[in-house]
């Protein structure tokens, strides 16, 4: 057994796990053992699924709409995802320019597997969301990591866009609102990218636009398809109902893209899945086509939750925490807690250090800014009731005071709150 490790693909040997389920299986390891932990690592709604949605799942089984549908989804929720990206995009795709995969995730892995080779080069902005380096190197081709700190609101600017490019550039990966970080893409913003993007004609681009409908204050959403259509021959807009909808589960995605890069993600897909769960398919459409109260209602409940998590969060000396405009992240500094060390003696030489003593010693699960190509900074994700981010609040205020710029002596003293907080 000890030699099978070498027989496989040097690709997916290469790949890291994803950052965010480790941190969710230490979750359930500590809460198996007894700990009361409160995790702010998971990236999904909530809320239950709307009751309509639900009872188009229940209904589709009892129709027996339990068989497989065609490769790319049934036309149906095909016609409705076209009609969606109309509506709400003003991109005119014909449902024929669309496909449905089993999650977002999907989408992705089919565009990036049946276009890229082995040297291809693909530009993601840091932060990013965890698996867009890892599928891009699953597929041979070699991330090209473009650092976009605070400074410019952790987005990518057309200067650095410009010195990614190369002759090698495939594909160009944007994602508004941001997961880590909550950063929104601003209209003018799309279209300044876009300009350089329309110099170097052989470079695709990936709109992920799943957190499309959890954007606050008021802000409007724009895609980069819609905020320059002579990209859309080679733009591949992804989104779904996973976050808009709280159906994470159900696990379906969609994207809609130029002709070509449908037809060869579909010959993908019909050898990998085939088509998407007949049932949660049938639950996508009713999401799509009826009330859509939820997403205007779980909406203004982040952002009250927002608002007080930033707020909390600001207020703990040691910790900064820029305003999110979308999503329901928040990417915390956490650089002025290096080089600290815990009441049980632990040293905080990184984010990930950061996080482990959060979970170990506070029993509150984040993730850390370093897996999302960006330290030090810890992901907290405020998809829980206002309560228990309160109960967060309190508890990572209490840690952070803990903390002390010295090792413990053997003197008997423990640190105390408060103690060497600058």
């Amino acid at each position: 057994m000890i030699g099978h490790a070498t027989k496989l693909n040097r690709y997916l040997a290469a790949a890291r796990p994803s950052a965010t389920y480790k941190v969710m299986d230490r979750v359930a390891a500590r809460r198996a053992a007894g700990a009361k932990v409160i995790s702010l690592s998971a990236g999904e709604p909530d809320f239950d699924t709307p009751d309509h949605v639900r009872e188009a799942g229940v209904a589709a089984i009892r129709a027996g709409h339990t068989r497989y549908t065609q490769v790319a989804g049934m036309r149906p929720l095909r016609e409705a995802v076209a009609e969606k990206f109309r509506r709400e995009n003003r991109l005119y795709v014909d449902w024929r320019d669309t496909i449905i995969a089993s999650g977002g995730k999907q989408v992705i892995f089919n565009a990036l597997a049946a276009t890229l080779n082995e040297g291809d080069e693909v530009i993601i902005p840091a932060p990013y969301w965890v698996s867009y380096p890892e599928i891009a190197q699953l597929c041979g081709a070699r991330p090209v990591i473009v650092p976009c700190g605070a400074e410019t609101g952790f987005k990518l600017t057309p200067e650095a866009l410009d010195d990614a490019i190369s002759s090698r550039t495939r594909w160009l990966i944007v994602n508004s609102p941001s997961n880590p970080t909550g950063a929104v893409y601003a209209r003018e913003e799309l279209q300044v990218l876009a300009e350089v993007l329309l110099t170097h004609p052989d470079v695709l681009v990936l709109s992920d636009d799943i957190y499309e409908h959890l954007i606050f204050d008021g802000l409007e959403f724009s895609t980069i398809a819609q905020a320059e259509s002579r990209l859309q021959e080679r733009v591949l807009t992804m989104n779904g109902v996973s976050k808009a909808y709280a159906m994470t589960g159900w696990r379906i995605g969609f994207g809609a893209g130029p002709g070509w890069l449908i037809e060869a993600m579909e010959k993908m897909q019909g050898q990998q899945t085939s088509g998407a769960c007949t049932i949660s398919q049938h639950a996508a459409l009713a999401a799509l086509t009826g009330p859509q109260d939820f997403i205007r209602q779980s909406r203004a409940a982040f952002q009250r939750r927002r608002d007080m998590l930033v707020e909390r969060l600001n207020a703990v000396p040691g910790l900064r925490c820029e305003v999110p405009q979308g999503a329901f992240y928040a990417f915390v500094s956490c650089e002025d807690l290096i080089g600290r060390v815990t009441p049980r003696g632990a040293r905080l030489d990184s984010d990930e250090d950061v996080v482990n003593a959060l979970l170990d010693e506070a029993d509150i699960a984040a993730v850390h800014g370093s897996a999302f190509g960006l330290g030090p900074y810890f992901r907290i994700a405020y998809a829980l009731d206002e309560s228990s981010l309160d109960k967060a609040c309190i508890a990572i205020r209490r840690f952070v005071e803990s903390l002390t710029n010295h090792s413990p002596t053997f003197s008997g003293r423990s640190a105390g709150f408060g103690e060497n907080r600058g």
